[in-house]
């Protein structure tokens, strides 16, 4: 056997002694002092931030307040075409949702529908198994999320994202093709989302004031979807939501798409008409709407009516911006130049994300609302439009 020298020895029993004093004192660290578990935990997505506050009383309270700090919206978007029978965005989603610094509580989801549905031709296929594509979706998004989570699901004609990961990368309009996103809105302090869903059998007084549509003094912005609006009696059942809507002091905005496939139904049959959307009540809550008119048919003046929201003095931190636009615009309506409407709302607000649809009419005006309120005067017909596009500011605090 080999008799190692005096030195080497000592230099051996050093550094064993070296790293368990290193050990110790990491490990006392993080057992003991919650400004730095906190701080290390800032940089740890939520999925495993829930995992790790199981470890010990101290990483759960930090962990609780790490959540509460994390109070911005994210999102994933997706374009494309998918593999293994499900949408683009649910296989984007099942990804990147591993990686998000925030724990939903609310999820607006839009997907095209020709793909949703199985219309494109890279999707024929039979009746019985497009019905189970859809319900898959369904299902696959609610495993992502956590329970309790509120999932609105839109399908429309064509898809207004920002790409997944920069709120500085420039939006992309996909009238045709295979694409999707979802936004996630945390709980966020002095802001309230409720979401909404009504058709023909459940909309009544009592469950628009519930909803928090009427009778909210704190209401400041509804975005809203409905489908099936061409059914007999669809017009008049929109009319009965913008009617109180158009009187209040909120910013209303959305579109006619053309289904939901989350929240399910449970009075209303297949195929009848309804409305979903999320009603944004608090003090925190701004929103600021332009319409570009039939009228605006050129870049420059497209880039033109968007630099008017400017005039609401919205801050660019924690802003969404919403395009909601007929399918008769896009690059039909300006002279086969594509993306121009998405192009010039990012030349004037490059740090704001902007998402939507296009869709078969527009709901919305020109409107601002801050603590001192700026509106427009209109009624419920001046808030229903075709052949324009509503571009759109939210301000959550």
């Amino acid at each position: 056997m080999e008799i190692p020298q005096l030195g080497e020895a000592n230099m051996d029993e050093s550094q064993d002694f070296t790293a368990s004093l290193t050990d110790s004192k990491a490990s006392y660290v993080l057992s003991n002092v919650a400004e730095v578990v906190e701080r290390i935990l800032t940089f740890v997505p939520t999925k495993s931030l829930l995992h790790i506050a199981s470890v010990c009383r101290l990483w759960r309270n930090c962990a609780r307040r790490v959540l509460r700090t994390q109070q911005q919206p994210t999102w994933v978007s997706a374009s494309g075409s998918s593999n293994g029978g499900v949408h683009v965005l649910c296989s984007a989603l099942s990804e990147e949702v591993e990686k998000v610094f925030l724990l939903p509580k609310t999820v607006l989801a839009m997907v095209d529908y020709d793909t949703f549905t199985g219309q494109s031709s890279c999707y024929r296929q039979s009746k019985a198994k497009r019905s189970r594509y859809s319900s898959d979706m369904v299902e696959e998004l609610n495993l992502l999320f956590p329970k309790g989570c509120d999932i609105m699901g839109i399908t429309t004609p064509g898809i207004v994202l920002t790409p997944t990961g920069s709120c500085c990368s420039p939006p992309r309009e996909y009238q045709e093709g295979e694409a999707g996103f979802a936004v996630m809105f945390p709980n966020i302090e002095g802001v309230h989302i409720r979401p909404f869903h009504f058709c023909k059998k459940s909309i009544s007084p009592a469950a628009l004031k519930e909803a928090g549509l009427v009778d909210n003094p704190e209401l400041r912005v509804v975005l809203m979807f409905v489908y099936e609006a061409f059914k007999s009696g669809g017009a008049r059942f929109l009319n009965q939501i913008l009617e109180p809507l158009a009187k209040s002091k909120a910013l209303v905005a959305g579109g006619l798409v053309e289904s939901v496939f989350s929240p399910t139904r449970h009075c209303c049959s297949q195929g009848a008409y309804g409305v979903v959307g999320l009603a944004l009540s608090g003090p925190k809550v701004q929103g600021a709407s332009v319409l570009l008119d039939q009228d605006i048919s050129n870049p420059k003046a497209a880039e033109a009516t968007i630099r008017r929201l400017k005039a609401a003095k919205i801050p660019e931190r924690n802003t969404l911006g919403f395009m909601f636009a007929c399918v008769g615009r896009g690059h039909n309506y300006y002279n086969n130049q594509t993306n121009v409407e998405a192009d010039a709302f990012h030349k004037v607000f490059p740090n704001t994300p902007l998402f939507g649809l296009f869709g078969n009419g527009e709901i919305g005006c020109d409107r601002i609302v801050k603590d001192d309120y700026t509106l427009c005067d209109t009624d419920t017909d001046g808030l229903q439009h075709e052949y324009t596009t509503v571009m759109t500011l939210v301000h959550l605090g």
